[in-house]
This record gives structure tokens, sequence and C-alpha cells, in this order.
């Protein structure tokens, strides 16, 4: 009895000695992101909220900066930030959903089901389009089109709110850009069609189906598709920008479209969504659509660095999923690695602050301070 209490009690110092050596390394990490912070971001302007998760759980999250400047209200992990592209694997999965239903197929012609779209000569795949494939092109590749088009002087600014219907029914009628599934090209046009697929196949709003079949479901009670310009968020991280001499400026947009986009999320939020990949709940078999949602479109690199895939809204090298959103007001980063059950999710309410700085080091620091036991920590 004497030695089984001994060893009993030198194995409750063992792991109280780990528990203190691991919380030693989590100050650590805090000093890390701290000292990233400093940078550039001030006590009195934005800034950035960044969660670290590990095993289902957050092993670092903090707010740095204001959610609102003019009220000086700091960030908080309940802070509801633009999603901006970040947004694209949850269309994505909305999509996966309509075919796990069985009322889509992948492989199905996009104009089968929005008949309204151009004639293009050619299949054009859902497929092709969730990984970019489709040859629909991007803002840049039709401006001028846009700007003579009933859009009335089109720009990517503040003069005048244009609603996702309105923009719909502009670049239905663009032609492409190249052939489809010859090259990826990045399109944001391609997934605001991909909502207009949701609503029209589903009979809700890209708001309401996502809300039905996913946030509600997941318990994801701050994320949602904003589908107006002028609705009131309760929580908004609000948009700013950065003069050349530093003065904090408000950063709008006349453009407010769903799909590519549009999404607002929490830093909590984030946590569910995480977790989901590691314990699925949705669709017939969970297991299934969520190797489906992380298994590349087409199985053809990007032509840059020839490594990296799209895979439903998320580029991957098979290590890493991840994806940057960047628009006007925010700077949003994901980035998990699933083979070590660890992901970083960041999001600042500023242009003009790179949330990169926190997301793309990460891993490395995580490697540094021996909080983590992957192999190669260097997301690029």
């Amino acid at each position: 009895m004497h030695r089984l209490v001994q060893a009993f009690t030198i194995g409750l110092l063992l792991n109280s000695g780990k528990a203190v050596a691991q919380n030693n390394q989590i100050m650590l990490l805090e000093k890390r992101m701290d000292a990233i912070a400093e940078k550039s971001i001030r006590l009195d302007g934005p800034g950035c909220s960044i969660g670290i998760i590990q095993n289902k759980e957050f092993i670092f999250k903090k707010s740095y900066g204001l959610a609102n400047v003019e009220h000086q209200i700091p960030l908080n992990s309940q802070s509801v930030f633009r999603m901006a592209s970040v947004s694209k694997q949850f269309t994505a999965f909305a999509v996966l959903l309509l075919a796990d239903d069985g009322v889509i197929k992948l492989t199905d012609d996009i104009r089968q089901h929005l008949p309204e779209l151009k004639d293009y000569g050619r299949k054009i795949s859902i497929n092709s389009i969730l990984g970019h494939f489709s040859g629909l092109g991007d803002f840049e590749d039709h401006l001028d089109t846009l700007r003579e088009s009933t859009l009335s002087g089109f720009i990517i600014g503040s003069e005048k709110f244009v609603s996702n219907a309105e923009y719909y029914s502009v670049i239905k009628d663009l032609p492409l850009v190249h052939e489809p599934d010859t090259t990826m090209e990045y399109s944001n046009h391609g997934y605001i069609i991909l909502a207009k697929l949701v609503e029209r196949i589903s009979g809700m709003t890209i708001r309401e189906f996502t809300h039905k079949r996913i946030f509600k479901p997941l318990g994801m009670r701050h994320t949602f598709f904003s589908d107006s310009a002028e609705e009131i968020i309760p929580n908004r991280a609000s948009g700013y920008r950065s003069s050349e001499a530093g003065e904090q400026l408000n950063h709008l947009t006349a453009l407010h479209t769903i799909g590519d986009g549009g999404l607002f999320s929490t830093i909590d939020d984030m946590l569910i969504w995480d977790n989901h990949f590691h314990a699925p709940k949705l669709g017939k078999d969970p297991e299934a659509l969520i190797a489906l949602m992380n298994t590349p479109n087409v199985n053809v690199p990007e032509s840059d660095e020839e490594k990296w895939y799209y895979a439903n809204g998320q580029n991957t090298d098979g290590r890493y999923f991840f994806h940057n959103g960047g628009w006007v007001g925010t700077d949003t980063s994901y980035i998990r690695r699933p083979d070590t059950q660890t992901s970083v999710v960041g999001m600042c309410n500023s242009v003009s602050l790179s949330v990169n700085d926190f997301t793309y080091t990460t891993f490395e620091i995580l490697a540094d301070l021996e909080l983590w036991d992957g192999e190669d920590p260097s997301v690029y």
C-alpha cells in the first residue's frame, strides 16, 4: 500500500510539474503575441482579436485595440468582425449540403439551375466554380463594364450602396475571361453566383439557409451572412484605415455582396467551427461530408508556387488549410493544421493592420516554445 501511495504521489507531482511548465510556456506565448501587437496596434486605435486552438480549446485568446474608435470600446472575443473571404468556406459548405441533400450534383452545369446566366457556350460545373476553375474572372477583369453598367458609376467605394441582387443582375451577363477547367483564377464573382445557387435551390436567402443548416445546429450564435448594408450589428467591430499621416479613418464599402464575403463572426464562434472539422455533426454522413470539404475541387495547383490547391473555400498544401480575407475595414485569417489539431484565427478591423503578422508566425512560435510537435511549422 505504501508503494502504491508513493507511486501515486510521484505521478501527481510529475503531472503538476508538466502543468506548471506548460503554463510558463503559455505565458511566454502571450508575450510573443503581445510583442507583435505592440509594433502596430495603438491603444487608442483599431486592433485585432487572435485565438490559438489546440485539441478543441483555446490555449491563447486575446484582443488588442478598439472595436469602435469613436466611443473607445475595446475589442473582445465577442466582437463581431466582417470575415471577408474567409466567408467562402461557409458558402462552399452550404453548396455541399445541397449536394448531400441530393438536390444538386457538383458536376451539374451552373446554368441548369441558374438559366438566366449568360450562355457561355460550354459547361461550367458547380465544382469548377467552387475551385476557382470556372473562367468567370473577378472585379478587376470587368471594371470597365461594371462602371458602364446599370450600377451607375460603379466603384469600390462608399458613394452608393449596391445590393447583392443589383450586382448579380450585372455579373450574370459577363463573359468568361478564359476557358473553364484550364487554370485556377480566383473569382469572387463565382462565389456570388454560388450564393445565388443556394438561394434558388433552397428557396431561402443564404442567410436563412446557413442559419438553419449550419450556424444554429452548431451553436454559432453570433455568425451570419449580412444581407443588408444598413443593418445594426450588435458588438460590431467597426472598420477603419489609416491615412498616410497616421490618422484613423472610417473605411466603408458601397458594394454589399454575399457569398464571396459578407459573413460576420467572432473569435469564440470560430472555435465552434474549427471543432466541427474534428467532430463533424452536419450532413447525412458527417465524416464523409467533411472529408469532401477538405478535398481539392480540381487536382491542379495554382500556378505561382504550384503547391497550393483549392478545397471549397480553403487553400491547402496537404498540411495546412487556410484562407485570408481582405476587404474594406477588415483583415482576417484562419489557418488549420489538422494533423496536430492546431489552428489559429485572427481578425483585425483595419486594412492598415496585418493579421498575418500574427497568424503566419503562430506555428513557428508554438514550435519554438515546444507547444507544438508537428513537422515544418512554416506556412509558406
